[in-house]
């Protein structure tokens, strides 16, 4: 059963909390406002695989990502490890600390280098009272935020795994946002997207080897490289 029609594929493709930002209010750069807060907002570099926060850490800071890619995972009380989702550059993240959040309900760790800003909940909150204009974009890359996690819920309920890893390498690559697709992804595990697909490692494995063989998607040293073609699987029947 595929659930996206032809016609759906705009309203599909749009949700980008980073396009969001942009479309809004063309003139308004977020990364430039957020340089002039002053106090309580300091630059900060990972290393790739660092833990920039883990689950249980003390909630007093949101983060906005200058340059490189975050990964945010949960792990349960019997230790079985998910991944939420892969942020990247222009996106926030920790933003629970705003809602009353005292302790991280989950980790971050660092997918590439990164380059971060990072700003505690009482320079964010001043930042957003300050100027009306980045607090309606934050609300607009929150609201975009959770209509990706309801298609996410509707996608695990309704579509194939099949369907679902085709659509998750195509947002990862950003195909239908504004700007040019990054075409090649981090290098990023198999249990990762099987995790994040909710499948066995060994189904994933069974479908990057077929969409190599139709041409899809290649391997490289810099990474998984996914065509456009790709889209042929989440559209087809």
């Amino acid at each position: 059963m595929n659930i996206f029609r032809n016609d759906d594929l705009t309203e599909f493709w749009r949700v980008s909390p980073t396009a969001v930002l942009a479309k809004n209010n063309r003139d308004f750069d977020p990364k430039k406002f957020l340089a002039t807060i002053g106090e309580g907002r300091k630059a900060v570099t990972f290393p790739k695989k660092q833990t920039i926060f883990a689950q249980g850490d003390a909630a007093d800071a949101v983060f906005y990502i200058q340059e490189g890619k975050v990964r945010l995972s949960v792990v349960s009380k019997v230790g079985k490890e998910a991944t939420l989702g892969i942020l990247g550059d222009g996106q926030f993240f920790g933003e629970g600390s705003l809602a009353g959040q005292a302790l991280r309900m989950g980790s971050a760790t660092a997918m590439t280098d990164c380059e971060l800003l990072r700003i505690e909940k009482k320079a964010m909150m001043l930042a957003l009272h300050r100027e009306h204009t980045f607090s309606d974009l934050f609300v607009a890359y929150l609201l975009a935020r959770n209509v990706r996690y309801e298609e996410d819920l509707v996608d695990q309920l309704f579509n194939s795994s099949e369907k679902r890893l085709a659509r998750l390498l195509l947002l990862l690559a950003h195909f239908g946002k504004e700007g040019t697709p990054d075409t090649v992804i981090p290098k990023i595990s198999q249990e990762t997207l099987a995790e994040m697909i909710g499948t066995t490692r060994s189904r994933v494995s069974f479908f990057m080897n077929r969409f190599r063989e139709l041409g899809f998607l290649d391997y490289g040293e810099g990474g998984l490289k996914v065509h456009s073609s790709l889209l042929n699987i989440v559209l087809h029947d």
